[in-house]
């Protein structure tokens, strides 16, 4: 049966952050998920929730908090939404296209002033609901725009996908 939701878990297995991958569907399926699967090790999982997919995250980030000592946000969308935000990316076809999945819509003003800003390595950024998109012509590793960075000025937080992972997890929660 298809996953309905795509859940990210935010920085996961980097900067000392461990989560494997069969612990998470453990903690799901715990948690009441099914069809429960997850997607390269690093925080992709698949499911359907019980009930409410807010309260489900929100206990997933408490589970994980409990079980492994670090809070991590948990942000899933539903794979029609990752396929309107692949579909809505402005860049065209690029090789290093990332989506930035806020956990809200930034505020309008916000937005605006964060995208015209020049971070020195040409990226391009468009906020397009709760999602943000980038293109970064030489690489997210040759970037000066972190996470703390895109947080500070949009206002929310959220986790990254390139495009190809995110078009991936869309197919697998289709499957």
């Amino acid at each position: 049966m298809p996953a309905s939701r795509i859940v990210l878990v935010r920085a996961v297995n980097v900067g000392g952050a461990k989560l494997p991958m069969a612990a998470l569907r453990e903690i799901a399926a715990r948690l009441g998920a099914t069809d429960v699967s997850t997607y390269i090790a690093s925080g992709n999982l698949l499911c359907t929730p019980p009930g409410d997919t807010d309260e489900f995250d929100r206990a997933l980030e408490q589970a994980i908090s409990d079980e492994f000592g670090y809070f991590r946000e948990v942000i899933s969308r539903t794979p029609d939404e990752i396929a309107d935000a692949l579909a809505e990316y402005p860049f065209g076809d690029v090789p290093h296209g990332h989506l930035y999945f806020l956990t809200g819509a930034p505020l309008d003003d916000a937005a605006a002033q964060f995208c015209a800003r020049d971070f020195g390595n040409g990226e391009r950024l468009a906020v397009i609901g709760r999602d943000l998109h980038i293109d970064y012509p030489d690489g997210a590793g040759a970037t000066k725009l972190t996470a703390k960075v895109i947080e500070r000025a949009l206002g929310v937080t959220g986790t990254g996908r390139n495009l190809r992972t995110s078009a991936a997890l869309v197919e697998r929660a289709r499957a």
